[in-house]
């Protein structure tokens, strides 16, 4: 495929395939020369209008189409919008990887599952990791955020620095005990940076993020007021600072722990086996054995956080999970913040929850939750301690970026040396100038179960007509050589009337429709494809003046 591209041989090159414009789907390319680094290979979860899509990725053609200059994708963290596309884009890219040790566990769960980890080659880096390739270098320092094993990227090049932040604040009180390396970001400041490229999520919040211990001490008093019934714990399972704040007060408390959904389960087997989590194993039941446990000794891990219906809050709620029925003095703790687009999702589940008489605990009042990501005032620190000469913020919705890019400002690096870019667009430096320097497609992959990017806009256009107007079908049976009708025209409405109560409707529908044959039918050269227009036409017409709908029209014609 061709591009509109133009990198000069002494220019280094940014862009993003995904994580600009949005929250997640963040996957960062660097390229110099012969030589391409990719950061971080994340899916995004689809909006409400994305009827039926399980998630996005990014379009990897431009990628595959330079496969033999891509020398390595490298991991920040172990989260969903930075390692979810990781199967996907190992298909595509097949590639070295080199990730801390919980995204390291994390992917290899990933893999083992597409039966791909026996074709992928994996490396596992910690803080100050340097990885060497002919012309360029990636140095690994460790950041904080709402998981262990955080990292920053720093990319050496023989034209400049390139620092890719990945999701950070600056949490001097982490309860991983793996404080941000502020010498090494100092460091790598003091040496130049030419480009940073960090994360806006939180760019629209005047604030210091709290820490992880702050959530702990909120934990633990909610905990100690809740003496009677069981607790149901839920959070996102790869947050295991969270998990372990639960579980540490129930094993403090003398409460049994159960857990429940898959990557609930994967998380605690990892997390116990890197030492995140210090569960003994006489503290850990079997899902069948709770029957045995007294309420008020037991703890419940639950997915479901994010009011997903299949998780097993969610089932737990509805009264559809096979092992666990809800009791009136259950206690159920939301730690986590819905994500966008989920708050109606989550809402359903806590109003089902109160509904079957649990005491539900959630909310910025119960101090339950805090942010993995920085605000304004360690966005600046970081900019502070990096002193880039150009600056383009990434991971975030356009507003964020643009809130991002104004706090740079303050920091005195001027308007022209700060990008507000799109996914698919290029940023070339040579070390004293940035300029954009093309663009290749950046559009959204769409993966529909195990369909990967067969699903386009035309469809999701069908799927959102058929979810707003509904869908009626024209059957008839016709002779067109003897320009006869031999039956029909029959009319079926799913999601569009109640056909029981709109006989009027459909017989005057019918009799559209036998008109519109017969006159399409009367032409010489009439051909199916003729008369199924005009069925669509007419009928279209006629439902939209009785009703003021659009349902999408379906003939179905048998031709003799």
């Amino acid at each position: 495929m061709t591009y509109s591209v133009d990198i000069k041989p002494n220019e280094v090159a940014v862009y993003a395939l995904g994580g600009l414009g949005e929250i997640g789907k963040n996957t960062y390319g660097i390229e110099y020369q012969d030589e391409i680094v990719v950061v971080d290979a994340g899916i995004k979860f689809p909006e409400d209008e994305l009827l039926g899509i399980d998630y996005v990725i990014p379009d990897y053609t431009y990628l595959v189409d330079n496969i033999d200059r891509v020398k390595a994708l490298v991991i920040t963290h172990g989260h969903e919008d930075h390692i979810g596309a990781i199967a996907y884009f190992l298909q595509a890219v097949n590639v070295p990887v080199y990730a801390g040790p919980l995204a390291m566990a994390l992917i290899k769960n990933k893999l083992e599952e597409k039966q791909l980890l026996n074709r992928v080659e994996l490396h596992e880096i910690t803080d100050g990791s340097v990885l060497e390739f002919d012309k360029m270098s990636v140095e690994f320092f460790r950041t904080t955020h709402s998981i262990p094993d955080v990292f920053g990227v720093a990319v050496h090049t023989p034209v400049g620095t390139i620092v890719e932040t990945g999701d950070f604040k600056f949490d001097l009180t982490p309860t991983t005990k793996q404080p941000p390396n502020l010498w090494s970001m100092a460091r790598i400041g003091e040496n130049g940076v030419l480009l940073m490229m960090s994360d806006s999520t939180n760019a629209e919040r005047p604030e210091w993020t709290k820490s992880e211990a702050w959530v702990a001490k909120s934990v633990n008093r909610i905990f100690d007021k809740i003496e009677h019934g069981r607790i149901i714990f839920a959070t996102f399972a790869s947050n295991m600072n969270r998990v372990r704040m639960a579980t540490d007060a129930a094993i403090a408390r003398g409460r049994k722990i159960a857990v429940f959904g898959r990557s609930m389960e994967s998380a605690v087997t990892n997390g116990r086996a890197l030492g995140y989590l210090n569960i003994p194993d006489d503290m850990l039941v079997e899902q069948s054995d709770i029957k045995h446990i007294p309420d008020d000794e037991l703890l419940i891990l639950s997915t479901g956080s994010q009011g997903e219906p299949m998780a097993a809050l969610a089932r737990i709620a509805e009264g559809t999970h096979k092992q666990i029925r809800l009791k009136p003095k259950d206690n159920v703790i939301f730690s986590s913040s819905p994500i966008p687009g989920n708050t109606a999702s989550v809402n359903a589940v806590i109003n089902k929850l109160e509904e079957g008489g649990a005491n539900v605990i959630y909310g910025k009042v119960n101090n339950i939750h805090t942010s993995g990501h920085g605000g304004q005032e360690e966005e600046k620190l970081m900019l502070a301690l990096m002193k880039p000469k150009f600056f383009m913020p990434v991971h975030g919705e356009y507003r964020m970026l643009k809130v991002h890019a104004s706090l740079a400002h303050e920091l005195d690096i001027p308007d022209d040396h700060t990008f507000i870019l799109e996914n698919g667009d290029v940023l070339a430096l040579d070390g004293e100038n940035a300029r954009v320097a093309g663009h290749f497609p950046g559009e959204d992959t769409y993966i529909d179960g195990s369909g990967i990017g067969d699903i386009g806009s035309v469809v999701l256009h069908d799927r959102q007509k058929l979810s707003q107007d509904g869908l009626v079908v024209v059957t008839a049976t016709i002779n067109l050589s003897k320009k006869e009708i031999l039956s029909g025209p029959d009319i079926l409405s799913r999601g569009f009337v109640y056909m029981r109560e709109s006989g009027d409707l459909i017989n005057e529908g019918r009799r559209v429709i036998f008109g519109t044959i017969r006159r399409v039918m009367n032409n010489a050269n009439a051909s199916e494809s003729d008369i199924r227009q005009a069925v669509i036409d007419e009928l279209s017409r006629f439902l939209y003046k009785e009703t003021s709908r659009k349902p999408m029209i379906l003939p179905m014609l048998i031709m003799m």
